[in-house]
């Protein structure tokens, strides 16, 4: 796939178990040039909707990133937080018709040792990097489908 070089991204992320978050930016900008995207941190998963909503409508990005790690702390549900972090960033790509891709992961049980710990850094890398491919063939989905004279028609974009 081709990249178009003049495509902007935005990456928000989570600051609760940055260690682990951060590695899906390292993931996505192995994919996607550093230059091309700018990062944003917000407290946690349930502000990502908000800086979501708030860079959307700026008009500068081709699609928004966010990426949070909700783990169960004991006091609350946390697939509930997670739940509603994903519904507000599917919202937020609807309303502004923008491509908001979520790297929003929710174990089922963490455990904060650092065998776990490595695992779910490795993950984040992998999915920070399927975010990265799936940010480009949404930009270049729509740029076509955009350059249809009558918006009627979408052409095939390979999976590859």
């Amino acid at each position: 796939m081709t990249q178009d070089r003049s495509a902007r991204f935005a990456f928000v992320r989570a600051s609760w178990h940055a260690d682990i978050v951060d590695c899906a930016y390292d993931g996505f900008t192995e994919v996607i040039d550093a230059a091309q995207v700018d990062s944003f941190a917000v407290p946690g998963a349930f502000e990502l909707p908000l800086m979501a909503q708030r860079l959307a409508k700026t008009g500068r990005y081709d699609a928004v990133v966010c990426a949070a790690f909700v783990v169960d702390g004991g006091i609350y549900r946390h697939d509930f937080v997670a739940q509603t972090v994903v519904d507000g960033l599917m919202r937020v790509g609807l309303d502004c018709d923008l491509p908001v891709l979520s790297v929003s992961l929710t174990p089922h049980h963490y455990q904060e040792t650092d065998h776990h710990n490595a695992i779910y850094r490795d993950h984040f890398v992998t999915k920070g990097r399927e975010a990265a491919q799936a940010a480009l063939r949404m930009t270049q989905a729509l740029e076509t489908f955009s350059s249809k004279e009558n918006g009627a028609e979408i052409s095939k974009i390979s999976a590859a």
